[in-house]
């Protein structure tokens, strides 16, 4: 027996309503603050610059007392950071470590949030003869926490650099090289269970790029809509190079047993606004591109991975300003989503909806802040986002990330409830190919935007649509820009 129009219509209305509900939830997106320059604001116009641009979590190289005050009574979370030129020391010595916790987290705490201390940071890359020091610092720093009733709220953990594995493509092969796995990885994440703590992770797909460029196609690295890449090792299909890169990490993690209780934090990522002539696709728009759609991705709950999907993900941008005295290729300096007079090298927003308190154009795709422009602005930095408006060409497309259970929920919602027209994707009708999930949903969730006026809200669905300002390619099909 068919059911009436109305219940159907309801129907789907609640499954709709259920998948939003049931939608990941959203993760935090912090900035890197580094100070290897001579020419940035002092701490306390810093931290004015992060309350103005809605920024709520920092991660510090340091415990510079300067920073700390002027963090005091800001609501800003602070992760501070024990140098790697200290290991030894808070490894060998448990009050040394707990003299260091006194002066360094209590003595500021609770009026300056601090909520994590990085013990070293990529030990096995920079300071690879800290390596068997890096767990019994941990260990002697926890135990100083706990000795000062601080254990509960400030976690211990310690950046790692992609470098720690032997293997990372496929995912489905990450591995973790033969000297860390047993002898230091295994005992660190066995520590990190055990204090429900998180592993910190320095994951930058702009070197996997610029290194594979003839390989690796920028769309993938950007969080562009792309074909996808298939991991052949697990069936999993991936739409962005940072989901491979974790999920290799993931998988690495997994051969040492069972710690899916341990989260991961990405605790530096990033794309630099220049560099040198051999370094592909260092540039402004790319890294408005790259930092926006991520910012997008976690806050609207979307950053899970193939091999993780419902995961939530807490990431700290590298890094708050370009620091001109870091050494190394032009990349090293350029990485700043602002200049040292407190401009904006590019358009990046920390909330959604763009409503932060810093000035300049409000951005906005529908409830979800941020998407990808092409690094096409209307003001003078490369944006990452376009604010919804009835003027200019703007498409809703899917996001394939989300995995074809929601699009498809979200595909009879546009075409019952939603009132989309939905007749060219029908077999035999001009849109039906090409014959995927991904095209047949971008054309509803199209139709459907701009038959609402391409008003805030309306190319969303819990996450599994975005703006975009580039006519999308599919197939023989064209998504109108108006309807």
């Amino acid at each position: 027996m068919a059911l009436p129009g109305v219940l159907r219509a309801l129907m789907l209305a609640v499954a709709l309503l259920v998948l939003f509900l049931c939608a990941a939830e959203a993760g935090t997106v912090g900035i890197n603050y580094g100070r290897v320059a001579n020419d940035l604001p002092n701490p306390a116009a810093v931290v004015q610059l992060m309350k103005q641009q809605g920024i709520t979590q920092v991660k510090l190289y340091d415990t510079e007392p300067t920073v700390l005050r002027a963090l005091a009574n800001t609501g800003i979370k602070v992760v501070v950071a024990l140098p790697n030129e200290q290991l030894l020391a808070a490894a060998s010595r448990p009050s040394y470590a707990l003299a260091w916790v006194r002066r360094n987290v209590a003595a500021y705490y609770p009026a300056t949030q601090i909520q994590g201390i990085a013990v070293g940071n990529e030990v096995f890359a920079s300071a690879k003869n800290m390596t068997a020091q890096l767990v019994p610092a941990m260990t002697n720093v926890h135990a100083a926490l706990a000795r000062l009733s601080l254990d509960k709220t400030v976690k211990v953990s310690s950046p790692i650099a992609l470098t720690a594995l032997a293997g990372s493509y496929p995912p489905s092969a990450g591995v973790f090289r033969e000297d860390l796995a047993q002898a230091v990885m295994k005992p660190m994440l066995d520590f990190l269970a055990q204090t429900g703590s998180y592993l910190m992770v320095n994951a930058y797909p702009f070197f996997a790029y610029s290194a594979n460029a003839d390989v690796i196609s920028l769309d993938y690295a950007l969080f562009r809509p792309n074909a996808g890449v298939l991991d052949s090792g697990s069936g999993l299909k991936y739409y962005s190079l940072l989901d491979a890169q974790l999920d290799a990490v993931f998988t690495a993690v997994s051969k040492l047993g069972n710690y899916n209780a341990v989260r991961v934090v990405v605790s530096e990522t990033g794309w630099p606004s220049k560099g040198d002539s051999k370094e592909t696709g260092a540039a402004a728009a790319n890294a408005a591109a790259y930092n926006g759609n991520l910012v997008r991705r976690v806050l609207s709950g979307n950053a899970g991975t193939p091999r993780r999907p419902d995961a939530d993900m807490d990431v700290y941008l590298f890094a708050l300003f370009n620091e001109n005295q870091k050494p190394g290729p032009t990349s090293e300096r350029n990485y700043g989503v602002f200049y040292p007079n407190q401009q904006k090298v590019y358009d990046v927003e920390f909330v959604l909806g763009g409503n932060s308190a810093g000035g300049g154009s409000s951005k906005d795709n529908g409830g979800l802040g941020w998407q990808d422009s092409g690094g096409v602005s209307n003001g003078n930095a490369p944006s990452g986002g376009v604010k919804a408006t009835s003027t200019g060409e703007a498409w809703c497309v899917a996001n394939a990330m989300v995995g074809e259970e929601r699009l498809q929920k979200a595909l009879d919602y546009a075409c019952g409830p939603g009132g989309a027209d939905c007749k060219a994707i029908q077999p035999g009708a001009a849109c039906f190919e090409p014959n995927t999930m991904v095209a047949h949903a971008s054309y509803a969730f199209n139709d459907y935007y701009q038959r609402k006026g391409r008003t805030i809200g309306t190319c969303d669905f819990a996450g599994a649509a975005y703006v975009v300002n580039q006519a999308p390619k599919m197939g023989k099909c064209e998504l109108p820009s108006s309807v």
